[in-house]
């Protein structure tokens, strides 16, 4: 019987475990895509390039989400550069031993589409979230996405080292915006944080305030 929590916690045909050290590159914008990825530990942050070398976070991902799907659909290259931001364990899948199991384990195939499906939604109230909601109702969603706020199984109230920097990239603000909300945040208990960002699930009201 196929079990589809040892197949993604394990190496085996077609498949290999490797770990990545913090700011470590997992792979680069531009890479041929070949392999689909597994978080089993850690985080990855995805960015890219513009033509002019302006870098944006387009997603910060943690233990249970996959990437690098897009070798299924046609993509020859890697359309991003991943990055470990923690010390962080990935099982990498050669894309035809994905898309055989895909094909014979619909237990996996069901898993997969979900996960998909669900960050196709995540990507919608994203750019929703972008375009009409303030920089501190942006951030308050953000760190309750990276700590896994509604997430299956029991949410972490510690999110992986994150700079300021990046949570600004990630919202599309300033620095000094950042540090002005986070510190408000942080007088009002809804955060704590000294080196690692420890979030209260009441900033929930934040987000939902009108």
């Amino acid at each position: 019987m196929f079990d589809v929590q040892l197949f993604l916690e394990s190496a085996g045909l077609g498949r290999k475990v490797d770990k990545f050290r913090a700011k470590q590159t997992v792979f680069s914008q531009g890479d041929p895509a070949t392999n689909v990825m597994y978080i089993q530990e850690g985080g990855v942050k995805l960015t890219v390039v513009n033509e002019t070398g302006k870098e944006a976070v387009v997603a910060l991902l943690g233990p249970g989400d996959f990437f690098g799907e897009g070798c299924l659909a046609g993509q020859s290259i890697c359309i991003a550069t991943a990055t470990a931001i923690s010390l962080t364990t990935v099982l990498v899948i050669e894309k035809n031993e994905m898309t055989r199991v895909l094909h014979e384990q619909h237990e996996l195939s069901d898993r997969f589409i979900a996960y998909m499906l669900s960050r196709n939604i995540r990507v919608e109230e994203d750019l929703v979230d972008q375009l009409f909601n303030s920089t501190e109702k942006r951030l308050a969603r953000t760190l309750l996405l990276l700590a896994r706020y509604g997430a299956q199984g029991h949410p972490q109230s510690v999110i992986p080292k994150v700079s300021q920097e990046m949570l600004a990239e990630m919202i599309g603000t300033t620095r000094t915006r950042v540090n002005f909300f986070m510190n408000k945040f942080k007088k009002l208990g809804f955060v704590r944080y000294n080196g690692e960002i420890h979030v209260n699930n009441s900033l929930l009201s934040v987000v939902l305030h009108d």
